[in-house]
């Protein structure tokens, strides 16, 4: 079984470095199920979101795993729909009782729109209530850090947004360096994006290191510090999406991969009527 290494937050907590994302896997059972299949094969680090509508398999996924509690990363998040202090206090207790769980391990601000502070207090408060152990941010470009970060009283312990070779998100990480606020990717496969996985600096070292398109990226966004959770329904996918710590990119290899970067990815934070598309997407509510 693959041992998975971790990263220290600026909170001092110790979080896995990879992990399993469950993002659009519907709550049929295919949650419970391939959460159930990440645990067996060695996962210790899960991710969900009130907006993804899967908390309750992931949690059940969990309890039946027969796993510590303790031995096992749970991030969820809070939706839009729960912003400002009272909301987020309820949100956090849903997610929590959904879930199953006495504590979760991160709780993120899903998107940075609305009431952020109020929901920031919230999160704060429910740290230090013991209901969790870190609080981060997510989709937080340079620009919604300027407007929110500098105000919390507490350091965002994490920041999930957009990363992939294609965009490495250099001027948001030099900022969050300031804070030591570690970068969190979601879609670090550029959402199978086929023009990356034929690049061929991505085609050389696959056939060097007798590894797929895939596991070179994620091993190259895992030595970029960079936390990654690879969603897959497929046992095979899941197993070989994790075999990424038998080797190591060079220097060079490393340079030559940080050469892809576009600067740019496919969802822009700052784009103009976002925020209002967002809160129409999805009605958390609706599930409980």
């Amino acid at each position: 079984m693959t041992t998975i290494p971790s990263f220290t937050l600026n909170d001092g907590n110790q979080m896995p470095a990879f992990g399993f994302g469950t993002f659009q896997i519907p709550a049929d059972s295919s949650t419970k199920a391939a959460v159930a299949t990440a645990l067996r094969l060695g996962y210790r680090h899960i991710d969900t979101a009130a907006a993804y509508f899967n908390e309750r398999e992931v949690g059940q996924a969990i309890a039946e795993s027969g796993i510590p509690r303790d031995q096992i990363w749970v991030t969820s998040k809070l939706w839009l729909q729960d912003y400002g202090f009272e909301a987020a206090r309820t949100g956090v207790d849903t997610s929590l009782q959904k879930l199953g769980l006495n504590y979760i391990d991160l709780y993120l601000l899903h998107q940075p729109y609305g009431d952020v502070p109020g929901a920031w207090r919230a999160l704060e408060a429910a740290q230090q209530a013991g209901k969790i152990r870190s609080i981060g941010i997510s989709n937080v470009t340079p620009r919604l850090w300027a407007k929110f970060v500098p105000d919390f009283d507490v350091r965002p312990a994490v920041n999930q947004v957009e990363f992939n070779p294609y965009f490495q998100q250099q001027p948001l990480r030099a900022l969050m360096a300031s804070t030591q606020t570690m970068l969190e990717a979601w879609a670090p496969l550029g959402q199978g994006n086929p023009e990356l996985f034929q690049e061929p600096v991505i085609q050389a070292l696959a056939t060097k290191y007798k590894k797929d398109a895939g596991q070179i990226i994620l091993r190259f966004e895992y030595q970029s510090d960079v936390v990654v959770f690879p969603k897959s329904v497929h046992e095979a996918r899941i197993a070989s999406n994790q075999d990424i710590f038998d080797f190591a990119l060079t220097d060079d290899e490393m340079v030559s991969m940080q050469a892809l970067d576009k600067g740019h990815g496919r969802h822009d934070p700052d784009a103009p009527g976002v925020a209002e598309r967002l809160l129409g997407v999805f009605d958390v509510h609706a599930d409980q």
